[in-house]
């Protein structure tokens, strides 16, 4: 195909098309004529990558550039490959030094200590949840640091489950492929689901009746609530007690 019919077909504009071509994301094509060149299905797949990772997955181009280099390495170990991948979408530290950053490290590793994580105490990851850590502190939320180890124990299964999803490719290229995407874009669909179900919990806890509508007491024979009519509840809006839930729906997040 040429460049216009891979540009309709991917979704990418030609121009960004070719700035990708002059940067060295996307390999050039096959030339047919001094001003022309053929590109294969292999360009398409490509282009849709690099749009999962910049828009979905939040990489810089620099960061896409560092992953598909990783993965268009043959000589690449997997594992590697997972490393670069993970490395572009956490966020770089920006804690200075000093005790608080420390005490926070050493949080960190007692973490991987603790649960045998094969990870490197100085690495991204562990310097990003370090300076999340040292964040909390200074907030006045140090208390949300008790819940790393749930936080642990739900990303323990996710993380299985990824790499369940990886190893049933075959060929490398779909392997590592796979490898990226879950680890790129598995980030973004875990937060989404995470903000999806603080909705839920959110709603369920502080708007949905059986939370809100404990036991009332009252004091006399109801003359205050109307002279006990059928235990209505005016707080709620007029929706008497054994309605079932609000009328409206959960408001938008």
């Amino acid at each position: 195909m040429r460049i216009g019919e891979l540009s309709r077909r991917s979704g990418v504009p030609v121009p960004t098309i070719k700035y990708y071509l002059r940067e060295g994301l996307l390999s050039a094509g096959e030339l047919t004529s001094p001003n022309q060149a053929h590109y294969s299905p292999g360009h398409e797949r490509r282009l849709r990558l690099i749009r999962a990772l910049l828009d979905v997955g939040g990489l810089s181009l620099a960061a896409i550039g560092e992953v598909l280099e990783a993965m268009d390495d043959p000589e690449q170990p997997v594992h590697k490959v997972l490393g670069v991948a993970a490395d572009g979408v956490t966020p770089a530290g920006e804690e200075g030094a000093g005790p608080e950053l420390e005490d926070a490290r050493e949080e960190v590793a007692a973490l991987l200590r603790r649960r045998d994580w094969q990870a490197d105490e100085r690495g991204p990851a562990a310097e990003s949840l370090a300076g999340v850590l040292s964040a909390l502190r200074r907030a006045g939320h140090g208390g949300y640091i008790d819940l790393l180890d749930v936080y642990a124990d739900a990303a323990e299964p996710v993380a299985r489950a990824d790499l369940d999803y990886v190893q049933r490719r075959v060929a490398r290229e779909d392997l590592v492929e796979s490898v990226v995407v879950g680890t790129v874009l598995g980030e973004a669909m875990f937060g989404a689901l995470r903000r999806l179900a603080h909705i839920d919990v959110s709603f369920r806890r502080f708007e949905s009746p059986e939370y809100l509508s404990g036991p009332v007491e009252r004091e006399g024979s109801g003359a205050e609530d109307g002279g006990g009519r059928g235990g209505g509840d005016e707080r709620k809006g007029g929706g008497g007690a054994g309605t079932g839930g609000p009328e409206a729906g959960p408001p938008d997040a």
